[in-house]
């Protein structure tokens, strides 16, 4: 081949793929026939092993297990913050907490109505925007800017014959709250099938059910418990969670002189425990608690597969991109915790995430890059053609299902938490910044720095030996602290 002929060649490449790729994310390229759909699934304190796919030793998801099977699974995605109310402002906005402003679980009402929600954007776009289910930024069920249809729980939402604010009032439908989110749900497809759509789905499962007051404690008159469907109830009875090689099942195995360690110290004195019956304290974490959790995500794998079937029998999965999270993880013993679940560690800082979109995502994909939950918003942007969007700290993922070695992805993260008295006093002044970078995790205690916690999470998974005082980690740490500092001052930008 000529020179003259290499560089025509060089040039039909080049111009063909700009078409293509102009053709598929372009703000004025895309048809309302080739926008995507959107659906954003959040499983409420869903661990990032609690799928059969993932490893769970008896808890059978054939669903879940499906998506992963035909879409991407990601081994590295993290919350930005592992707490409810900040965590889920994250997703929707695309901001850290720092910025948004919804730091912790008191009822933030009237400022999540100010949240610069990317619903809104599709909306803008000609998309048909639905919420179905659990918002938990406040206890106000009224409708946030953005959204043509909206079904919202009240506050934390009840399990059985649940409460729905919808179309300006409240109804009470009999049943079992995850059945009756996806019956909305496949109402709302239906509905909407013939024009791009935008549906978020925030299960209450698999969280206890209980009633959160405003200042973000749980009530005590109300009985926490998990509770699965009816047809669920007692599958995995007697099953037993071989529970990973951090867990504890005694508080005389503590070690009082870390941050943690002081906390638990303090939730067992007796004033931390007045009105907190087992059910909220959950020491330890039963293996009762594990079954009910399994067999509570049993009605939501059966929800996803009857999505999954409807897209499928009316032509619509190949153009669904298909988001299925949760927003925060929980503990089952590690580090002798439970119900806590906004701490710094693996088992609450990571999420499942599978993505679908045939598309452009392989089938089977596995994705190790760090992904994070501020993400999600970035990539329904771009995917709908629309210019990207300065107020998203986020990136978005269409890289990583495009050219995963040539992506450029982040190397670090940031991962915060503001602490607050309700409802846990025992966990006052743990606020904490943690810095992710490659194999290493530094954790900062803002009130305890001298009690700082570092991580080689590749030789060290369970973060059980804290290499923070030895002196040759010294200069790492200096980076690190760097670092961190960068990222600390990216998350509280204005943009």
């Amino acid at each position: 081949m000529n020179t003259s002929s290499f560089a025509k060649l060089c040039l039909f490449l080049v111009l063909s793929f700009f078409i293509f790729h102009s053709s598929l994310l372009g703000q004025n390229q895309l048809s309302e026939e080739q926008k995507p759909n959107f659906i954003f699934i959040v499983v409420d304190d869903m661990r990032w092993d609690e799928f059969s796919a993932a490893g769970h030793p008896y808890l059978q998801t054939p669903h879940i297990d499906k998506l992963a099977k035909e879409g991407a699974r990601f081994t590295h995605a993290y919350h930005v913050s592992p707490l409810c109310s900040p965590n889920r402002a994250s997703m929707l906005s695309g901001q850290y907490p720092s910025t948004h402003g919804i730091i912790d679980n008191v009822a933030r009402n009237k400022a999540s109505h100010q949240l610069n929600l990317f619903a809104k954007d599709l909306q803008k776009a000609g998309y048909t925007t639905g919420h179905i289910g659990k918002w938990h930024m406040g206890n106000d069920p009224t409708a946030r800017p953005g959204y043509d249809y909206w079904s919202c729980l009240p506050g934390q939402g009840r399990t059985l014959n649940p409460i729905f604010y919808e179309n300006g009032a409240f109804d009470t439908i009999s049943g079992y709250v995850t059945d009756v989110m996806t019956d909305k749900a496949l109402s709302f497809i239906d509905n909407h099938k013939e024009n791009p759509f935008f549906l978020y789905i925030g299960h209450k499962a698999i969280h206890p059910d209980l009633r959160q007051l405003d200042n973000g404690k749980a009530d005590p008159n109300y009985p926490a418990r998990f509770i699965p469907a009816p047809r669920h109830e007692g599958k995995y009875a007697g099953k037993n969670f071989e529970k990973r090689k951090n867990a504890l099942n005694d508080y005389a195995a503590i070690d009082s002189q870390t941050v943690i360690g002081g906390t638990l110290v303090q939730k067992t004195k007796a004033e931390n425990r007045i009105g907190r019956g087992d059910n909220l304290m959950d020491d330890f974490t039963r293996q009762s608690t594990i079954q009910a959790r399994s067999e509570m995500l049993l009605a939501v794998d059966d929800g996803l597969g009857k999505i999954l079937t409807y897209l499928k029998d009316h032509d619509l999965y190949e153009n669904t991109f298909l988001v299925f999270t949760s927003d925060n993880g929980y503990f089952y013993g590690e580090h002798g915790l439970s119900v806590e679940r906004r701490l710094p560690y693996e088992e609450a800082i990571r999420t499942p995430l599978l993505i679908s979109y045939p598309k452009l995502i392989q089938a089977g994909s596995i994705i190790d890059e760090f992904v994070l939950s501020i993400d999600y918003a970035a990539s329904f942007i771009e995917l709908a053609g629309l210019p990207a969007k300065a107020s998203i700290q986020g990136k978005s993922l269409l890289p990583l299902f495009q050219k995963p070695n040539e992506a450029n992805w982040r190397t670090s993260f940031l991962v915060e938490y503001y602490s607050y008295e309700n409802p846990m006093p025992w966990l006052i002044n743990t606020d904490y910044k943690v810095i992710r970078s490659g194999d290493y995790k530094y954790i900062h205690w803002i009130r305890h720095p001298e009690k700082n916690e570092l991580y080689n999470l590749a030789d060290d998974p369970f973060e059980l030996e804290n290499l923070v005082k030895q002196k040759d980690k010294g200069p790492l740490i200096e980076e690190l602290k760097k670092e961190l500092v960068r990222l600390i001052a990216k998350a509280h930008a204005i943009y």
